[in-house]
């Protein structure tokens, strides 16, 4: 039997037991003490026991909560970005190394698989159903523009793929963006554009062209005036010349070839340029060699070495730099000239775009188009104190670049 003096040590301890552990079985109060770390303790009515469990409980509980609430906020990350990534007009297939599928969004779906979900098949078996233009922009490197015919008509796609770890695996995710529309508008602008500057061209030649032959007949009936053929022939030549020159450059610019990068030491570079160009100042060559297609870029230069000159500063103002930045190349081209007024500076990169009397606008776009293709940046801006500085920025060799990367940022979280 029980003494009073336990039955009322007993009822204390009962009265101290959380109401929550009341409702527990002892074993289940036996796991709770088991889990709580460094605690070997028996289940009993001591008071003292009891606190201790209502205290580990309490942690336990607390502890649950935030894991709980921790992993609905995680479920709704993760639904509010699958909602957002199944909305998107991009199509996106994740798959891993091995080719098997583990996510595709609604608009891959029906571009690729007509509309199936396909998670878990392999896409690399699958590819040899798709278009030869397909495949062939997926075993590239960078970015790719593809065209497929698809009903008798031309569709362009637009194709990028990014290589990473996810779960401690290599997977790729593939991107490919509809583009037909926005090309056809942009196709029409630019041609419009091409018309516009070659209807100008065209006349400012022909015209005077025209009018040189008129005179020339008539200088043929006229013995007397003979003697001011000659000139006139001079200025026939130069218009057609001039013409000629005009075309040239749009075949130039329409034909430009893929860069053949090799390595280039920069001292043999910089001396021929310097050869040309002997007001210019030029910096010491960077120690380690380059890799570009040494005729293009050195194009570049000359382009931009003209450019600078004909800027209206002195000639011995004008200076090239080179230098190591940023894993590869810096080459800048400086002229204390007239500078470039804002609306110049925004079109003074597009094609046919030209302030000068005699400029054909393809400079400068031109240059453009080479950098674009070595996978670099290039940029104008003016000067302090006068004069414009054009920037050139070329990977080097060891450097892996997935596709060209745009500085544009349109940050709304500046102060």
């Amino acid at each position: 039997m029980l003494s009073s003096k336990n039955v009322s040590a007993s009822s204390t301890s009962t009265r101290r037991v959380p109401p929550l552990l009341r409702t527990l079985t002892p074993g289940a109060v036996a796991l709770v003490l088991a889990v709580l770390p460094g605690t070997v303790l028996a289940v009993t009515t001591c008071s003292t026991v009891w606190t201790l469990v209502g205290a580990g409980l309490g942690v336990l509980l607390g502890l649950g909560l935030l894991t709980w609430a921790a992993r609905a906020q995680a479920a709704g990350q993760e639904k509010l970005l699958r909602t957002v990534v199944e909305g998107v007009p991009m199509a996106i297939v994740l798959y891993g190394d091995s080719g098997h599928i583990a996510f595709t969004n609604a608009a891959a779906r029906e571009l690729f698989f007509e509309g199936r979900a396909v998670e878990g098949q392999n896409f690399l078996s699958m590819l040899q159903a798709a278009p030869a233009a397909l495949r062939q922009a997926l075993l590239t490197d960078s970015d790719e523009l593809f065209t497929v015919e698809v009903n008798k008509e031309s569709e362009t796609f637009h194709l990028s793929k990014r290589d990473f770890d996810f779960a401690g695996e290599p997977h790729t995710l593939l991107m490919v963006k509809h583009l037909t529309q926005e090309l056809s508008r942009q196709e029409v602008d630019v041609w419009k554009k091409v018309i516009r500057v070659m209807s100008h061209e065209l006349n400012n030649s022909l015209a005077p062209i025209s009018s040189l032959l008129h005179s020339a007949r008539l200088i043929s009936q006229n013995p007397e005036q003979l003697g001011k053929l000659a000139r006139v022939l001079d200025t026939l030549e130069e218009r057609t010349t001039h013409l000629r020159t005009f075309l040239d450059g749009y075949a130039r610019f329409a034909k430009l070839p893929r860069p053949r990068q090799v390595v280039v030491e920069w001292p043999r570079l910089l001396s021929g340029l310097q050869a040309l160009y002997p007001q210019a100042t030029f910096s010491p060559p960077p120690g380690k060699p380059g890799w570009f297609d040494a005729a293009q870029v050195e194009q570049v230069l000359i382009n931009l070495l003209k450019n600078a000159q004909e800027s209206g500063g002195p000639p011995e103002s004008v200076a090239l730099e080179v230098d190591e930045a940023e894993g590869g190349f810096r080459l800048r081209v400086h002229d204390r000239g007239r500078g470039l007024a804002p609306e110049v500076l925004q079109s003074a990169l597009l094609p046919f775009y030209t302030t000068k009397e005699k400029g054909t606008g393809l400079g400068l776009a031109l240059s453009r188009e080479i950098i674009d293709a070595h996978r670099g940046r290039l940029r104008i801006e003016n000067r302090e104190g006068g004069g414009a500085t054009v920037t050139v920025w070329l990977p080097g060799r060891d450097m892996t670049i997935a596709g060209r990367t745009s500085l544009a940022r349109l940050t709304m979280t500046r102060v």
